[in-house]
């Protein structure tokens, strides 16, 4: 994110200290030698400078040291600040031996320093009231259960980084970072917080709140009472006893598609009303969108908060899934977009998808209001030019000037007009500047230069931004604002920086104390802020160590003037966590399993924050479940089970309940169903595919969900088939660093060999990297040197791995007439389900490979044919099997992974109980496959599968040529080279494999075809 940036690295006594008097001094020696020993404590946990003893002084009987700003870093805990006093005590002279010893950097004593949350003596009293006793912004009442001791209530604002913007200065909207190792970071920082931090904190109960775009859907439907631009949505009301009429004062209006300078929608429409009732009927209002293509969209809902506003607006959400309600608190939040959730929508305009709301309450006699509703994230519609007032510096954030008297530049080109231009990129790929203007924040919140300078606006919009949030509310009562009682703000961002050895940079916090008196709104001190950015660097870097690598760098927890740690009237934390620039660090950072965990760690460290700080218990939420296994019970029932996941990092993260989702045909999945065991039946209709996914909940709320299973019942079934899910992968691209001696000329990412496999979709990809020569410095964003990458596909959501392929497999398996039910490969390996009841077996292995994690130091992961799951499938042959594999790796990864030593085993398990064996990896490019003749008349036509980046399904850019073995033939081949793409074995069993997955196949059409022939060829008689 910022530069090197340097500051004062010591602390004076006499002015922190004023009535402290000077002590003799201690021999120049004995203070080198305690900074030393400081130094040794340091380098257990920190990369950081040196720690010295900078003065002395005595007050009263207390001997005082100060060391400087460096030993701050250290994370002091209760044992190690103990064992400091131990050994510093030892070192002094004996004329110091009946004086108390206090050791203090960074303004405070080192115990002082220990965060509340890990004092075996805390103060159990709250010392930042629980905002949670407020009625929250919005609570989903549909969901079956409900977090006791996790965040439910709390509120939290955070954000990701930078954002496309408009630069003045060369009249063009651009990056804010460098296009770099396949990201920017003004898209990196997304990649954590919308898939996974942001849904762990709203598992956890908490409302977050973003000043960006979180919606990566293109469209945006906008419905409202004033009228809707489309002319096919639709703005209804129902008046009952209390009927609804025009507001008084400002609402929404959706008058235009672009808007210009400090134009705000919310101040150009009205708004209705209606007065509250418990009894009786009621009157509602009803948003239906025309949406221009069937996907998943997020909800939003606009309202104006009044005195006697309501506590309990009931809005509902028809979607494919159901229903879906809500009740928001419209004291607080009005005149912007407030997020409700995220749903999937069919196209068209009906009754079965639309937004309603009702005048029903709790309490009578109070008003509920309605404005507008937005579906969809939308392309950006801010337009900028250059102000006529001209442009001022780029500053940064941490730049010690008064960034609001910036002057304009004195240039011809900086005082000179444009045309107004919007970015053209999706909403999601801009700065929080324009969100906020079309969320309706106010000008002065969002550009404090009044249109002069983007670039600072967009950094310093985001900390104003939390205090209008919470103006108002008890958190900050002295600022108008939209009440909304903001708990902590936490800014993530990644780093510049590079390193030559292939070391790691690491994670940085920055927070900042020297503000507002030192003190928080209720008094309690903004040292708190350290203790958030002690608690979240702690758990991520520990983590990291733990899981992945352990020389993971923890560098300091700066108390500096950032503008985003500073501005902010509630606990912060600026968050640096690996440097985007460093090869090393991004070796792991483009890894969605790094992503998780660190995202995990970053929830864990709020959590504790804020549960020490209301002086509550708190427990994380589980990891997701695994050993799934659908099968039938009767024809008409089925049986789902799992086994739960222990997290060996948080002992409190135990499943209590679970909660089972189901989606029919191609709908979207329910509300759930709490169940008490890791077991669960359902009626199975016939005719239709039904899905299921599993999440696990306990008092601290609910983990991620599990793989979606699927199970389908065939009218006047042919059979029975077992789907098998072995594709678990989620990956970084391929990297490498060139052989010595060249190793320190030539590194970096390879996706056009192995893109990796994102998780459920990827937002941050750019595009290939380009720049590999290690030499090659920064020059600008423009030219970003080592690491400098294409830009192709940054506007785009690229799909990865869904997780959900037994329902696309099951859907063709339906067609051709069978029934099918689905499991994990890990249920079959630990004979939780047993192949051998099942005639025909479809074994899903993706994009599955062994696969490292960063430089590769732990085991690698992600094997396509496990030894259990080998001696599985070999049983099964053994006893007359039917079966069918289809992966992109069937053959590499047993002949020619680059990380792992082929294994004799493994390749005699293909060539003798498959029956393929490798011919080459990255087969074809064309995505194109025909049938050929064969002694398999079953097996015939042609088919297309996704072979680049898109939004479907994900990308087979290194399909397998596999050759037949011991009696097989090959029945498909590439169309671009005639390369081996499939084989078939009849013999006293029957295999078929492709190199290129099933579920890659573009058409269902197709996919409906080939799964009936293949079906057809195992029911063919032997000859």
């Amino acid at each position: 994110m910022y530069a090197k940036h340097y500051f004062r690295s010591t602390l004076l006594a006499a002015s922190l200290f004023p009535l402290a008097g000077i002590a003799q001094d201690l021999p120049t020696d004995l203070r080198q030698e305690i900074g030393s020993y400081f130094d040794n404590v340091a380098r257990r946990e920190v990369s950081i400078g040196r720690i010295k003893i900078d003065s002395v002084a005595t007050k009263g009987k207390t001997l005082q040291l100060f060391a400087n700003i460096n030993c701050s870093y250290i994370p002091f805990r209760e044992d190690n600040v103990d064992e400091i006093y131990r050994t510093v005590k030892s070192m002094l002279p004996a004329e110091w031996a009946s004086y108390q010893l206090e050791i203090r950097t960074n303004g405070r004593s080192i115990e002082e320093q220990i965060p509340l949350a890990l004092r075996s003596k805390k103060n159990k009293k709250a010392i930042f009231p629980q905002s949670g006793k407020n009625i929250p912004l919005v609570s989903k009442k549909s969901s079956p259960y409900t977090p006791t001791r996790g965040l439910n209530n709390r509120h939290i604002a955070m954000w990701q980084s930078h954002g496309f913007y408009y630069e003045a200065k060369l009249d063009r909207w651009e990056w804010q970072r460098a296009r770099i190792f396949q990201t920017v970071e003004d898209l990196y920082t997304q990649s954590y917080v919308l898939p996974f931090l942001v849904p762990m904190l709203e598992n956890a109960g908490a409302n977050v709140l973003l000043p960006r775009e979180r919606d990566t859907q293109t469209h945006e439907v906008i419905v409202d009472n004033d009228g809707c631009l489309d002319g096919k949505s639709l703005y209804t009301e129902r008046d009952a006893d209390r009927k609804w009429s025009n507001g008084q004062g400002e609402g929404f209006a959706h008058q235009r598609y672009i808007y210009k300078d400090f134009e705000n929608p919310f101040q150009e429409g009205t708004y209705r009303q209606a007065e509250t009732i418990r009894k009786g009927e009621e009157s509602t209002a009803e948003w239906i969108p025309e949406i221009p293509e069937s996907g998943q969209y997020a909800v939003y809902v606009s309202y104006r908060s009044l005195p006697n506003s309501t506590e309990d607006a009931r809005y509902t959400v028809y979607h494919r899934g159901g229903k879906t309600e809500f009740s928001v608190n419209q004291k607080m939040g009005g005149g912007t977009w407030i997020y409700l959730g995220t749903f999937g929508f069919d196209k068209g305009c009906n009754n079965s998808c639309k937004v309603t709301l009702s005048n029903r309450s709790d309490k009578a006699g109070r008003i509920v209001t309605a404005d507008a509703v937005k579906i969809g994230g939308g392309m950006g519609n801010i337009a900028r030019s250059r102000s006529s007032q001209g442009t001022t510096e780029n500053l940064k954030s941490s730049d010690k000037r008064n960034l609001s008297s910036a002057t304009p530049l004195a240039t011809d080109m900086s005082n000179s007009t444009s045309q107004p231009q919007v970015s053209t990129y999706p909403r999601f790929c801009e700065a929080a500047r324009y969100w906020l203007q079309w969320a309706g924040i106010p000008d002065s919140v969002y550009s404090e230069s009044q249109g002069k300078n983007d670039y600072t606006d967009d950094y310093k919009c985001r900390g104003i931004w939390v205090n209008y949030l919470a103006g108002g509310s008890s958190v900050n009562p002295d600022e108008k604002g939209l009440n909304i009682p903001i708990d902590l703000a936490f800014a993530f961002h990644s780093d510049a920086g590079t390193t030559l050895n292939d070391s790691i940079i690491g994670t940085l916090g920055i927070y900042y104390t020297n503000v507002y008196n030192g003190q928080y709104t209720n008094g309690a001190s903004r040292y708190l802020a350290r203790d958030l950015t002690d608690l979240i660097q702690s758990n991520i870097v520990r983590d990291i160590r733990t899981l992945y690598e352990p020389e993971w760098s923890r560098r300091g927890m700066w108390n500096q003037s950032y503008f985003e740690a500073r501005v902010p009237r509630v606990p912060t934390m600026l968050l640096e966590m690996l440097s985007h620039q460093n090869f090393a660090d991004m070796r792991y950072g483009l890894d969605p399993r790094f992503r998780f965990t660190v995202s995990r760690a970053v929830y864990k460290g709020m959590l504790q924050f804020l549960s020490s700080v209301s002086g509550t218990e708190y427990i994380v939420q589980p990891l997701p479940v695994d050993h799934l296994s659908v099968k039938m019970i009767e024809d008409d029932e089925i049986e789902l089970s799992w086994q739960p996941v222990s997290d060996p990092l948080e002992p409190t993260a135990e499943p209590e309940q679970y909660i089972v989702y189901t989606r029919v045909g191609n709908g979207d999945f329910d509300n759930g169903v709490l169940v008490k065991d890791n077991h669960y039946r359902a009626s199975l209709p016939a005719g239709v595919v039904c899905s299921y996914k599993v999440t696990a909940v306990n008092k601290g709320g609910e983990s991620f969900p599990s793989e979606i299973l699927s199970a389908g019942r065939a009218f006047n079934s042919k059979g029975r088939v077992l789907v098998v899910n072995g594709f678990d992968r989620v990956s970084a691209p391929a990297d490498f660093v060139a052989p010595a001696p060249a190793d320190t000329l030539l590194a970096g990412f390879l996706d056009n060999l192995d893109h990796g496999v994102p998780y459920i979709k990827d937002i941050s990809y750019i595009g290939s990297m380009k720049e590999f020569r290690r030499s090659i410095p920064w020059m600008d964003d423009d030219a970003s040197g080592f690491g400098d990458s294409y830009g192709d596909y940054e506007t785009q959501v690229i799909s990865g791995n869904t997780f959900d392929y037994p329902a696309l497999h099951g859907a063709a398996i339906l067609k051709a007439g069978y029934s099918f039910v689905s499991c994990s490969d890990e249920a079959v390996e630990d004979h939780q389900v047993s192949l051998t009841d099942y005639a025909y077996t479809d074994l899903i292995l993706g994009k599955e490979c062994q696969t490292k994690m960063g430089r590769g130091i732990k085991p690698l992961e992600y094997k396509t044919f496990s030894p259990a799951l080998q001696s599985a499938l070999t049983d099964y042959c053994n006893q007359g099997g039917n079966l069918f594999v289809s992966g992109a790796y069937v053959a590499t990864d047993l002949w020619d992974n680059r990380l792992a030593p082929s294994q004799e085993a493994d390749r005699k398990f293909a060539t003798d109980v498959l029956k393929y064996r490798w011919r080459t990896g990255q087969a074809a490019r064309n995505g194109r496959v025909k049938c050929v003749p064969s002694p398999f008349e079953s097996l015939e036509g042609n088919y297309t599968y996704h072979n680049e980046l898109n939004a479907e399904s994900y990308a087979v850019e290194s399909p397998d040529a596999i050759e037949p073995s011991q009696g097989a033939y090959t029945v498909m081949r590439y169309a671009e080279n005639n390369l081996s793409a499939g084989i078939a074995y009849r013999g006293a069993y029957k295999t078929i494999v492709l190199g290129f997955p099933f579920e890659t196949i573009r058409t269902e059409k197709e996919r409906n075809e080939l799964m009936h022939n293949i079906l057809q060829f195992f029911n063919s008689t032997n000859n």
